[in-house]
This record gives C-alpha cells, structure tokens and sequence, in this order.
C-alpha cells in the first residue's frame, strides 16, 4: 500500500499526442521549476495520461498549484500546446504491486 500524500497529479489531455519519459521529465523541470532535492518520486501512468509527482511537504504542494494556477501547458515537437491540468492527488490509499 501507498498513500500519495503530497502528491500532485498532472492530467494530460487524452487526445494530445503522446510523449516520453524523458519528455516528461525535462517538462516537468522546464515548466515547475522544482528544486532536485524537492522531488522525491515522479510516476507516469500512460493509460490515464497521468504524472504523477511526490514532493517532501505540503508547502512545496502548495506553491506548486498557487504557481500554476491548476493549469500547465505542454507543447509538443509537433508545434501543438496541450493543456495539462495539476491538482492533488486523490487522497487515502492506493494498492501498488
């Protein structure tokens, strides 16, 4: 079992373009600008078109979503901008395994 305390979640539209983990990750560091030692796990579940992003507290949760605003954008190679929605990450526990 995991809990996903202090976690935001990253909904990318399902009907963008599909992108790496690599990609992932550099927008994730482009777009939020979170400290390394910040971050504890990033997870990406690609059926729901989600990433998932665990930091060490909730003041960093925070001021994550107050800077977005519970909105990123992402654009692809391809010149297309999907809308990426931020929240928190449901709450309670989560089987993984």
């Amino acid at each position: 079992m995991a809990e996903r305390l202090n976690t935001i979640v990253c909904t990318f539209d399902p009907v963008s373009p599909k992108i790496t983990a690599f990609e992932i990750h550099e927008w994730i560091h482009n777009t939020f600008r979170i400290p390394e030692q910040n971050v504890t796990i990033i997870q990406a579940d690609g059926i729901r078109r989600q990433v998932f992003i665990k930091l060490v507290n909730n003041d960093c949760v925070q001021t994550l979503l107050r800077d977005t605003s519970g909105e990123a954008k992402y654009k692809h190679h391809s010149g297309e901008v999907s809308t990426v929605d931020t929240d928190v990450a449901g709450l309670g526990t989560k089987r993984v395994g």
